[in-house]
């Protein structure tokens, strides 16, 4: 399987690299999935093989050249990125009832929820027995960072307590489920590359802010997508009864004394019966014609120039130009 990015890095010399580096990193991908048994071979290798954008692995090797982008340990930290985004993945499928992931069946359509949840407990462990030989200071990152996961799913499961706001705690819930992993894929790159420890600091936070524009770009996609070319079908996550930032920004106009008839009239299409197909439709493209895609767009499009501001620090170059290229790519997508 060749491995490419959709990202524009700019200098073809860096871009030529980090694809090499990608290949490599997709080969111990494949070696970390490798089981014994037959059924956790399957089951592990079911979204390896079902391919992806690789994000995270790419951000730490493109971090990584901010110093020694060579050393065995980035290609560790790599891999270790990717199993736990695919570990979380495998569990996100089961508490969603996700029919598809990446264009094929989801594992528990194929082996169960069981099978499923056990496999992403162990390509967890793949991660852990990965970064133990990093050092202490990878597992306590490593550690921290899956608490975060966990807590961004558990918020997101049981949704805001009565007086919480609504924003704010979604806001919240992205930070951790979402952004916490890219910023340790960028910490773990400079980290691992020998950076100075403000250059970590940089692409940490650099990677916190682009996570959470990550996710509010993608929910702007599930309304404004088109499925054969983004591979999101429009309207799964209001289907779903998924909080997304529009439906969200769209209920708290709704409930404000200056509410207006299009507010109201909306908030019924997405309280409706949406499994008709003509029902979703119809929702999707009067909350895409609303207001609130655009202030989430917008939302989106600041966060990214916030993150790429956490960069003003670092030495100009196609390293810097190329992480600010990744910023832009990953809220373009919701232009």
């Amino acid at each position: 399987m060749t491995t490419t990015t959709a990202i524009p890095l700019g200098d073809p010399v860096l871009a030529e690299r980090l694809t090499a580096r990608l290949a490599l990193v997709e080969e111990r991908l494949r070696d970390a999935v490798t089981h014994a048994d037959p059924l956790a071979h399957d089951a592990s290798r079911h979204l390896v093989n079902a391919g992806g954008k690789r994000l995270r692995p790419l951000l730490t090797l493109l971090a990584a050249e901010l110093g020694d982008g060579d050393r065995r340990e980035v290609l560790d930290a790599a891999v270790v990125v990717e199993l736990t985004h695919l570990a979380t993945l495998y569990h996100d499928d089961v508490m969603d009832s996700a029919p598809l992931r990446r264009g094929a069946p989801a594992a528990q359509e194929v082996w169960g929820n069981s099978v499923a949840i056990l496999t992403g407990d162990l390509l967890f462990a793949r991660a852990s027995a990965t970064v133990a030989g990093l050092g202490p200071e990878a597992v306590r990152i490593q550690a921290a960072t899956f608490e975060r996961l966990c807590l961004g799913q558990l918020h997101e499961t049981v949704g805001p307590r009565p007086g919480d706001d609504p924003v704010a705690h979604y806001l919240q819930v992205l930070s951790d489920k979402t952004a916490s992993l890219i910023s340790t894929s960028a910490r773990f790159g400079a980290m691992f590359a020998g950076c100075r420890p403000e250059a970590v600091a940089t692409v940490t936070s650099f990677g916190e802010r682009i996570g959470v524009a990550f996710q509010l770009a993608d929910d702007v996609l599930d309304l404004t997508s088109d499925g054969d070319v983004s591979g999101k079908t429009p309207g799964t996550d209001l289907r779903d009864r998924v909080p997304t930032m529009p439906t969200l920004l769209l209920r708290a106009r709704a409930a404000s004394p200056d509410a207006s008839a299009e507010d109201l009239a909306v908030v019924e299409l997405l309280d409706a019966d949406l499994t008709d197909d003509a029902a979703l439709a119809r929702a999707v493209a009067a909350l895409r014609a609303h207001p609130v895609v655009d202030e989430t767009r917008t939302r989106a499009v600041e966060l990214a120039r916030a993150a790429v501001h956490e960069l003003d620090g670092l030495p100009d170059g196609p390293v810097k130009d190329a992480l600010v290229s990744f910023a832009d790519a990953l809220v373009d997508r919701a232009s």
